[in-house]
């Protein structure tokens, strides 16, 4: 894993622990209003964190289930 993909996972960790699962979705529409009006790098990053995000909360579901 490179130091880019465990920072965006430890920074997904947090907004989960803080705000709870609805930040995959305002990560999601983040991303979408930056591609809206021109910025498709910072899109991209906004996808890359959402996804992080909703990877870590399905893994944590899939724990809960298996206990």
């Amino acid at each position: 894993m490179s130091a880019l993909q465990t920072m965006t996972e430890d920074l997904a960790l947090q907004m989960l622990a803080r705000n709870g699962v609805a930040v995959i979705w305002r990560l999601n529409l983040a991303a979408a209003e930056a591609h809206r009006t021109g910025h498709p790098q910072s899109a991209a990053a906004l996808i890359d964190l959402a996804d992080a995000a909703e990877d870590a909360w399905l893994r944590a579901q899939g724990e809960r289930r298996l206990s």
